[in-house]
């Protein structure tokens, strides 16, 4: 009966011990997992350089055969931020739906700042840059362009968000391609005022909206004023006074990089359009304005040293990232709105 007892303990002690050990496994399993999840994660959190747009315009152009014309400039820097953020280091991350990428943000939000930039003016190619008149054909490529891009931004199968953004890209190629053959005239690219002026106004109201989500940050009291300046003018639902404005905490990184994305690709879009709108500026004596849009969003995309969002109040002692971005697209869109009445005016 001893040594009944005895081989029972004895079995019970190597299955404990056998359990102990797989719990350990796993343990040092995920660990390892998370650290490496980590280290994949830090490299990934990365945003692309900048680029000339004249040097890619010309590659562009030399890889499908054609020549640079008026628009190509435009064209093919949309195609090449496009391009960018599909195949910078990570790849596109916004749908992705494993670790590392599931527990990133910032990326993913720099990335919906470029991508909004990117429907604007593919809707604007469509509308606007491609046609000359209100009741004339719209390009099929630009179509296809368009709604390739407003697809939705995190479907990670059947069909991937990516797969989609490369039609875009393709069918954007391909307007490139017929806009440079001297052989074709089925594609054609409008500089004028009253199409940059259209695409401005697009410009203008997004970063009027980020200025406002960045300002913010350290909370404010906001008066309405959407029915000033005109008396008859109604609103669906009655609206309080005066009212208590604050980006939640969680948000300040996310608003922050969704900001740094919308600029980066913007200032390869205003570079651009200086390269083929630049006898309509010219004329208007509005090229300096371009210009100075240009250097006010520069800053933007200069290094972050601080591994957080930081959020100081006002005037205090820890810097508050979300306001210096948000002073810069501020004077960048009050010399927007300046541009846009030069264009209409000037």
């Amino acid at each position: 009966m001893f040594d009944k007892l005895k081989t029972t303990v004895s079995d019970q002690i190597e299955t404990n011990s056998a359990g102990g050990r797989i719990a350990k496994g796993i343990v040092i399993f995920v660990v390892i997992v998370l650290i490496l999840s980590g280290i994949v994660g830090f490299i990934w959190d990365t945003e692309p350089d900048t680029f000339d747009v004249q040097t890619i315009t010309q590659e562009t152009t030399a890889a499908y055969g054609v020549n640079i014309v008026t628009g190509s400039t435009t064209v093919a820097t949309t195609m090449a931020i496009a391009e960018k953020m599909l195949n910078k280091r990570g790849g596109y991350l916004t749908n992705d739906a494993i670790p590392p990428s599931i527990w990133m943000d910032n990326v993913p939000n720099w990335e919906y700042g470029v991508i909004v930039q990117i429907r604007d003016m593919t809707r604007t190619l469509r509308n606007n840059m491609s046609r000359s008149q209100s009741q004339s054909t719209e390009d099929p490529a630009l179509t296809t362009a368009e709604n390739q891009f407003y697809f939705d931004t995190d479907s990670w199968a059947f069909p991937q968000t990516e797969s989609e953004y490369r039609q875009g890209g393709k069918a954007l190629g391909d307007y490139l391609q017929r806009l440079g053959d001297s052989d074709q005239q089925s594609a054609q690219f409008y500089a004028r005022a009253d199409n940059l002026t259209v695409w401005l106004s697009e410009v203008d109201t997004r970063l009027g909206s980020l200025s406002q989500r960045l300002s913010t940050s350290v909370g404010k009291r906001q008066l309405d004023v959407s029915l000033a300046g005109d008396s008859a003018a109604t609103q669906s639902t009655g609206t309080t006074t005066e009212t208590e404005v604050k980006t939640p905490w969680s948000e300040l990184d996310d608003v922050f990089y969704e900001a740094r994305g919308t600029t980066w690709a913007l200032l390869h879009l205003l570079k651009a359009v200086e390269v083929d709108f630049r006898d309509v500026l010219q004329k208007k004596n509005a090229l300096i304005s371009l210009q100075q849009i240009i250097r006010e969003l520069e800053p933007t995309q200069d290094t972050l040293w601080s591994p957080l969002i930081l959020n100081g109040s006002g005037f205090g002692l820890v810097a508050n990232h979300s306001l210096v971005m948000g002073a810069h697209i501020s004077r960048a869109n009050a010399a927007i709105i300046d541009l846009r009445r030069l264009l209409q005016d000037g």
